[in-house]
């Protein structure tokens, strides 16, 4: 069998996808915010939220496979 390569960095790191992303919910938290009331405020919100725990999560996978953990998965 022959060897796959592997992917390119550029390709693999969720990085740049999470800023992309918790920052497209800040920018919707503002416009909501000036925009309207109620759930679609919440919703903006929640996104940040949940954009932060992503953060918490890579860090936490990359400190487990830097420490050599078995069960850490390999960026």
């Amino acid at each position: 069998m022959r060897h796959t390569p592997d992917l390119p960095k550029r390709l693999t790191d969720l990085t740049p996808v999470v800023i992309v992303g918790t920052s497209l919910w800040a920018v919707a938290l503002v416009v909501l915010f000036v925009l309207t009331s109620g759930v679609w405020v919440w919703t903006a919100f929640a996104g940040i939220v949940l954009g932060f725990i992503g953060f918490g999560i890579m860090f936490w996978q990359r400190a487990a496979a830097r420490r050599g953990s078995k069960s850490a998965q390999r960026f």
